[in-house]
């Protein structure tokens, strides 16, 4: 809790555009790999800080001739692992590869952002983020919505008791996948929760922890076998969450949304990252009347902004990262659960 309380308070400072101290020297930083889909938008976030980091490499990969990457000098994995003063990396890999990825950059000694899920297997997961914590190193997991605004609100909310107990959390994440993405998502064996629905879930175990059960279920909508449409039930102590993750979605972008009910309260945030919510409150706290009532808040225009603002704080040991390898690696068995690859 004391962690999550930290996180916070920084958090909101970032969402309103402060927080960061501009005192030190700039984090030399580099990305491996450019096959994940937020690969580009991690490259543009960290060049458009400027301020705070020097991007110093890119590994050498066979699509990485977008503008996004122009002028960074190319790298082999093991050359740029060894640029001198280097920091910290970016994983942006295939799914396949990238917890291999990252333990390589821990065991050069770099902090890593390493984006979501962080590996196929668990196991290998597990001890790539245990590695991490024993070295005294930062991973960062590459969930973006742990830096929005409406997240932040929802998450102080939780925190300060002013939901009461909370009693179910429903939420959903889906789009309309190309035949591109079907293939992609059609190759893994958790189907399309498991590439996206972490996102959700990750906000869930920080909120309620960890699932007493965790119940999966899949009802593709093609013929080709693709898990495109799946919904997972966890139970807690008083809680009931329920996530669907579906890729046969034409609205599947504005429908996006997170609930989550209290004994004295609820908060509907819809689309998940607009920054807009409905409170809805038995008796007036904090900034919010009694009631119903609309929020709006401001939303950085880069949606990847207040990961690195947060990693650089991390890395010049202003704060802790709020979120443990405890944390990362639960969330991770989770998601193996709701994708129905593990019991």
């Amino acid at each position: 809790m004391t962690s999550r309380r930290s996180f916070l308070s920084s958090s909101l400072a970032l969402a309103a555009g402060q927080g960061f101290s501009a005192a030190h020297a700039r984090i030399r930083i580099a990305q491996i790999g450019t096959q994940h889909a937020h690969a580009a938008g991690k490259m543009e976030a960290v060049r458009r800080l400027s301020a705070l980091y020097e991007v110093i490499g890119l590994s050498n990969q066979e699509d990485s001739q977008a503008e996004t990457y122009a002028g960074l000098p190319r790298h082999t994995t093991e050359a740029l692992l060894a640029l001198p003063g280097l920091q910290a990396v970016i994983v942006e890999t295939r799914l396949e590869d990238s917890c291999s990825t990252a333990l390589k950059a821990i065991q050069a000694g770099k902090h890593v952002h390493l984006d979501k899920p962080g590996a196929l297997d668990h196991a290998e997961f597990a001890a790539m983020r245990t590695t991490a914590e024993q070295r005294g190193l930062t991973v960062q997991m590459g969930y973006m919505l742990r830096y929005n605004p409406a997240f932040v609100a929802l998450m102080e909310a939780a925190r300060e008791g002013w939901l009461g107990e909370i009693t179910e959390i429903d939420a959903m994440m889906g789009k309309l996948a190309d035949p591109g993405t079907r293939t992609k998502i059609g190759a893994l064996q958790g189907g399309g929760f498991f590439e996206l629905a972490c996102h959700m879930l990750d906000i869930i175990i920080t909120l309620l922890g960890k699932p007493k059960t965790v119940h999966a279920f899949s009802t593709p909508t093609g013929t080709d076998g693709v898990k495109d449409n799946q919904l997972a039930v966890l139970e807690f102590a008083k809680a009931t969450a329920t996530l669907r993750c579906n890729h046969a979605d034409p609205f599947g972008g504005p429908r996006r949304r997170f609930q989550v009910t209290g004994t004295q309260g609820s908060i509907e945030i819809q689309p998940m990252e607009s920054g807009q919510f409905i409170a809805r409150f038995a008796k007036a706290c904090g900034p919010y009347k009694k009631g119903e009532q609309t929020v709006q808040l401001d939303v950085p225009k880069g949606r990847y902004d207040g990961e690195f603002i947060d990693l650089a704080q991390v890395i010049h040991s202003e704060k802790a990262l709020a979120w443990t390898a405890t944390h990362d690696i639960l969330v991770h068995q989770t998601l193996l659960q709701d994708a129905g690859i593990a019991s």
